[in-house]
């Protein structure tokens, strides 16, 4: 009888922990940021800028972590500065010859988009790292936090300022090196 009950303990913790690791499963999957992709966010009063980038196919797990992170920094630069160049080309034609009842009917579309984005960011910092087990897709998340972006902005002004001014002071100085070698050379 002992054995009877042991093995239906047994058999009930087995299907109980069955049951846990189905539901465990079935809430798992990508985070909430994977699904909302990049963009400006408000995140409790932490404003900043999100890139979301991803990866399939890369075995080089370093590498494949590397690609997605360079994407998500491009992703934010995405919204800072962007060209689009587009160009749609549209050719028809209706061709008959002698007998019009009979025709040949040609026609051919090209459609060709070219996106550039090329802007310096500093202060963007990957935060979150997730890898999909079923499709091999490396997924990181990168913020540009909206402070330090000010910050970043301030410091790059000062700086503009204060070589503006370094230039000034020496330009006149190179001037009066550039007169002098000129004299010099003067026929006499």
């Amino acid at each position: 009888m002992n054995g009877i009950l042991g093995f239906r303990s047994r058999l009930v913790g087995g299907g109980v922990a069955v049951a846990l690791m189905i539901g465990l499963a079935a809430c798992g999957g990508p985070p909430n940021w994977v699904k909302q992709g990049s963009g400006a966010f408000n995140e409790k009063d932490n404003k900043g800028f999100y890139g979301v980038g991803s990866v399939t196919g890369v075995r080089n797990e370093p590498l494949a972590w590397d690609t997605a992170e360079n994407r998500a920094r491009a992703e934010i630069a995405k919204t800072f500065e962007t060209y689009t160049g587009y160009l749609m080309r549209d050719y028809a034609a209706s061709t008959t010859a002698g007998d019009f009842s009979k025709g040949v009917e040609e026609q051919n579309v090209e459609r060709a988009i070219k996106t550039v984005t090329a802007t310096t960011l500093s202060g963007v910092r990957p935060i979150e790292r997730y890898k999909d087990e079923k499709t091999s897709t490396y997924y990181v998340l990168a913020k540009l936090n909206l402070e330090d972006m000010k910050n970043n902005l301030e410091q790059a002004k000062e700086l503009n300022s204060q070589v503006r001014d370094f230039v000034r002071r020496n330009a006149d100085k190179l001037f009066e090196k550039l007169e002098k070698e000129e004299d010099k050379r003067a026929p006499r």
